[in-house]
């Protein structure tokens, strides 16, 4: 345990951001199961909708540095072509 009060503080801090990182986190996981199960019941109106929200919430957590801008826009890509393959 730190001794020294600013490395206390930075605990704190960090236990904050860790905690609005795993919220961030899970509510991208959520937006895309949703849009796989839209893919899997063939709601591909739902789908496009879902689709176009995900993104936002991908580039809105690469912007924030919770997920690397690379891995947003890879997931995004493959959202993407899995939406246009079920077509």
């Amino acid at each position: 345990m730190a001794n020294i009060k600013s490395a206390k503080k930075r605990i704190k801090v960090i236990a904050k951001k860790t905690a609005l990182n795993k919220v961030v986190k899970s509510k991208l996981k959520a937006a895309v199961k949703s849009f796989e199960l839209a893919i899997n019941n063939n709601k591909l109106d739902d789908a496009k909708k879902q689709l176009k929200s995900v993104e936002k919430k991908l580039q809105k957590a690469a912007s924030k540095g919770v997920i690397h801008k690379s891995r947003a826009s890879r997931k995004v890509s493959r959202l993407t072509k899995r939406l246009f393959k079920a077509q």
